[in-house]
């Protein structure tokens, strides 16, 4: 029986104490029996933790009640053992690297289209206007080759901070398209999309990434697992995790998603 409940979470908000954030967060989560990684940067939050349902679910709602935090969503799955190793604080220049200070989603967030509204997208083959969909996985390759949306585009990066680069290489597949970027649990495709606008594309990012898909649709459109970045390695569109995780995806540092 699966008894630790997982969740992961992220949100773009200033933050300008987080030296002084850190050890007050690590003493809470571990005062709480928490395990799992919690980056912080000036623009904001990112966090995979995981334990006892009711530890880690009032850990959030401690979070929630500072008004800067009050927006924090979370996508929650279960595992039969803690997946985490150590309970990590770090201070990060930006929650997911982008290395483009210019894209700012705590001011303003691209369009998002919600699981169900692109379920029916794919279904028909077409938006709500009669555009053609593209589905732009922003993920690094590997994590790609665990399971991806049917007929995604796949640019094989190696990292997020060449994302832009390959934007600009491949800009003539996007143009008059409706163009959906998505990723684990929605922080990178957030960014992606963004600059995806900014260079005139039509783009959009789904919420709640892949995990928030799971969670309201399921396994349609949707070939394979998805990686996540714990001893799990993956979950199938179920939100379980995997049978037989790998020595090699246990040994990577747990990191929010």
């Amino acid at each position: 029986m699966e008894s630790v409940l997982n969740i992961s979470g992220y949100l773009f908000t200033q933050i300008t104490d987080r030296e002084q954030l850190r050890p007050v967060l690590r003493e809470r989560a571990t005062a709480a029996g928490l395990k799992g990684t919690i980056l912080l940067a000036e623009e904001g939050i990112n966090m995979v933790l995981a334990g006892e349902a009711s530890a880690v679910r009032g850990f959030v709602d401690s979070l929630r009640e500072e008004p800067r935090f009050t927006a924090l969503t979370t996508k929650e799955s279960w595992s039969q053992e803690q997946p985490f190793r150590k309970m990590l604080v770090k201070l990060k220049n930006e929650i997911i690297r982008m290395d483009h200070p210019t894209i700012r989603p705590a001011e303003e967030r691209a369009p998002a289209v919600a699981p169900p509204t692109l379920k029916r997208w794919l279904d028909q083959g077409r938006d709500d206007e009669g555009r053609e969909v593209v589905m732009l996985d922003t993920r690094n390759a590997f994590e790609v080759d665990y399971g991806t949306f049917d007929g995604a585009i796949d640019w094989r990066i190696e990292r997020f901070t060449q994302f832009p680069a390959a934007a600009a290489s491949h800009r003539e597949a996007l143009e008059g398209r409706t163009v959906v970027s998505f990723c684990t649990g929605g922080i990178r495709c957030e960014k992606a999309a963004i600059h995806l606008r900014d260079e005139g594309i039509d783009a959009l990012q789904l919420e709640g990434g892949i995990l928030g898909y799971f969670e309201s649709v399921g396994e349609e459109h949707f070939e394979g697992e998805c990686f996540v970045f714990d001893e799990r390695e993956a979950l199938t569109p179920d939100l379980m995790p995997r049978e037989g995780a790998s020595p090699s995806a246990a040994a990577r540092e747990p990191r929010a998603c």
